[in-house]
């Protein structure tokens, strides 16, 4: 699995930066749809076994694959100050609570490890790794790893190791072995399509 360092993200393939202003309002425009998407997956609820899942956390890394590290990660970082103000842009809410109140509860560390995960995948796929179907599942996987470190660190201070394990990591593995499946192919074809529309 090679890794070469590259420039191009995804979106700049499909739709080339420029230096000038237009450049801030394309960063603009695709931040803001990346936290759409962000908040319609926190809200979609898929039955699978063991608990439902959300697509959340396949969104979060596919936009790190696709924005790039800094603008993957500021965009994450938008929708957490979104979700800061009181807009009810995470799982459940406002059903059980909004802003820093619901952040500051079990699904607190998950959220910072959305940041996290994005700015690391975001800068594997700058280096090649998004292009393959072996470097993408080496990329989705390192991501949801960081996702569920800060999650499952932050659930443990608050109900304990084993009670974080049982409640936070266990029950998700089945989804997030399927989301990372599913991100190693999608990105590298997405790849495929950007390629041949540049020729």
């Amino acid at each position: 699995m090679a890794v070469q360092p590259s420039s191009t993200t995804l979106v700049s393939a499909i739709w080339p930066a420029r230096a000038d202003l237009g450049g801030v309002l394309r960063a603009v425009l695709l931040a803001v749809a990346g936290t759409a998407l962000l908040t319609l997956s926190a809200k979609l609820k898929v039955p699978f076994y063991p608990v439902p899942m959300t697509m959340q956390t396949l969104v979060v890394l596919m936009l790190g694959a696709a924005y790039g590290s800094r603008l993957g990660a500021a965009t994450v970082a938008l929708y957490l100050l979104e979700g800061a103000l009181g807009l009810p842009v995470f799982a459940d809410t406002p059903e059980r609570g909004i802003g820093l109140a619901y952040m500051m509860g079990p699904t607190g560390g998950f959220l910072v490890g959305f940041l996290a995960g994005a700015a690391i995948v975001g800068w594997l796929c700058e280096r090649g790794l998004g292009r393959s179907l072996l470097g993408m599942l080496a990329a989705m996987t390192i991501g949801h790893l960081a996702i569920f470190a800060f999650g499952y660190g932050w659930l443990a201070t608050l109900v304990g190791p084993t009670a974080a394990w049982a409640g936070g990591v266990a029950p998700f593995f089945l989804a997030t072995a399927l989301k990372t499946a599913l991100g190693a192919v999608l990105v590298p074809a997405l790849w495929s399509v950007a390629d041949r529309r540049r020729g």
